[in-house]
């Protein structure tokens, strides 16, 4: 019982040195199974929730043995954008989809847009060459 009463005088301590409160777990959720499959998933009070699963394909092929996992989180930027992420990743390597990534060009013949500071930094360049000489190097 002692223990439990130190338990939580260092949580309020904790949350009173940091001048926020602690952020409640909701929900959480963990199962490991032997064949190396798994899934897990928490939800907080303050609205960040996150989940996945994964599994081994092709067991006992050394040659096409891959690990897939899927899974996905969201929660609230601090501009109060919504950001919700949803993922896969297996041998074709790591595969994010949400809103709020950028988006790769339709075609080839399209190139991306330039953002707008490397823009205004390419023209500053082309405004003045003379700086764009390398210095002289020093030979000692």
């Amino acid at each position: 019982m002692a223990y439990l009463f130190f338990a939580v005088a260092a949580v309020a301590s904790a949350a009173q040195l940091s001048g926020k409160e602690p952020i409640p777990i909701i929900s959480q959720d963990a199962e490991v199974n032997f064949d190396g499959s798994y899934r897990s998933s928490y939800e907080t009070g303050n609205g960040i929730s996150a989940n996945e699963q994964g599994v081994l394909k092709n067991a006992g092929n050394k040659d096409a043995e891959a690990e897939e996992v899927q899974g996905g989180f969201q929660y609230t930027a601090p501009d109060g954008t919504p950001i919700q992420l949803s993922y896969l990743a297996n041998e074709n390597g790591f595969q994010p989809q949400g809103a709020h990534l950028p988006v790769a060009p339709v075609d080839d013949k399209t190139p991306p847009p330039i953002p707008a500071a490397i823009l205004r930094s390419l023209e500053y360049n082309a405004a003045h060459p003379e700086q764009n000489e390398e210095a002289p190097t020093k030979r000692f």
